[in-house]
């Protein structure tokens, strides 16, 4: 797989299901989800050269938290570390979709 404005894969539902379930049975300390808000997406698309984001893992070593920071990439799957990243996004829980079939019910 390469880097360009068509990464990824389209999945199903059932699939997401599967990948998302598992996860959280593997990792039930961890959070589920994490949401971003489109206007900071946005933000972070619209720089210039940005062909997509990269998600990396963190943990604020302050609070053992996990978390992760965005970063836009360029054509070149370069990171974009002069511009803006973001980090400090909203977990779930506390703040999950209460019908979501994502999320696994314990």
């Amino acid at each position: 797989m390469e880097i360009n404005q068509n990464s990824a894969t389209v999945i199903s539902l059932e699939k997401a299901i599967e990948l998302t379930h598992s996860y959280q049975e593997q990792n039930p300390e961890k959070p589920n989800s994490y949401f971003v808000g489109l206007d900071k997406i946005n933000e972070l698309l619209q720089q210039n050269g940005c062909i997509g984001v990269r998600i990396y893992p963190g943990v604020d070593p302050v609070g053992n938290t996990s978390n992760m920071v965005l970063v836009g990439v360029d054509v070149n799957a370069e990171d974009l570390t002069s511009g803006i990243m973001l980090d400090e996004l909203v977990t779930c829980p506390p703040y999950c979709g209460k019908k979501s079939q994502l999320v696994r019910s314990k």
